[in-house]
């Protein structure tokens, strides 16, 4: 069985989480409010500043020149086609340079960053068991919604990105990557690179929560929560 193969069985509970939160639910049937997918629009695109940053991480860590070269050229489509896409997305929402200046992260799309960062402390094989489930999970549920019908012009538009075959093919091609970085390695090295691919997904379920409550750094007291 193939390290992909074997991760991706592993980590189904939390892959079936993410299919099942309203979240997806409500971009499948157009549901979902707008001011929460502009809550995770903004946080998302901090995330990928950073995810193309951890591309080129790739980049360095690379042993070959072909490796270095599609690595650069993943880093490049981040910043140029899925930045873009969610630039149409703000100005349909109407996301302006003063609500930027009072952007901050939130707590779960600032650990989610954190943790590829740690990740990419190690090598190349790291880099990618962080980064892959953000490719391939995004690529299921595009392939999950094909036929939804949302009818509307955002929603439309995001599954119609994370399902198309450009986006599938780069999927594949860091599946395979991972795969070939896998093979041979000691199982507790496996086990290590596992581990990196099992928390990048949960934080995959935990931006769709984020999202969905809107969170933010403040803390409420006992008595708030009704505790």
């Amino acid at each position: 069985m193939t390290f992909c193969k074997e991760v991706r069985i592993e980590c189904n509970d939390l892959w079936q989480a993410s299919f099942e939160h309203p979240f997806v639910k409500g971009i499948a049937d157009g549901t979902l409010p707008l001011d929460i997918f502009r809550h995770y629009v903004m946080q998302d695109a901090y995330y990928l500043s950073h995810f193309a940053k951890v591309q080129a991480i790739g980049v360095v860590k690379a042993t070959d020149l072909e490796t270095t070269k599609r690595f650069a050229f993943h880093s490049e489509h981040t910043c140029a086609a899925e930045l873009a896409l969610h630039e149409s997305f703000m100005e349909l929402l109407g996301v302006t340079e003063g609500d930027w200046e009072e952007f901050e992260p939130s707590p779960s799309a600032y650990a989610y960053v954190s943790h590829m960062y740690r990740a990419s402390e190690g090598d190349l094989a790291d880099v990618v068991a962080s980064i892959l489930p953000c490719y391939w999970l995004y690529f299921e549920i595009g392939e999950r919604l094909k036929d939804a019908e949302p009818n509307h012009p955002i929603y439309d538009r995001w599954i119609a990105t994370y399902g198309s075959e450009e986006f599938g093919a780069l999927v594949k091609e860091q599946m395979e990557r991972m795969n070939q970085l896998a093979e041979g390695l000691p199982e507790k090295r496996r086990t290590e690179l596992k581990e990196r691919f099992r928390r990048s997904s949960y934080y995959e379920w935990n931006f769709w929560e984020q999202a969905w409550v809107r969170e933010s750094w403040t803390v409420k007291t006992y008595e708030q929560a009704g505790v």
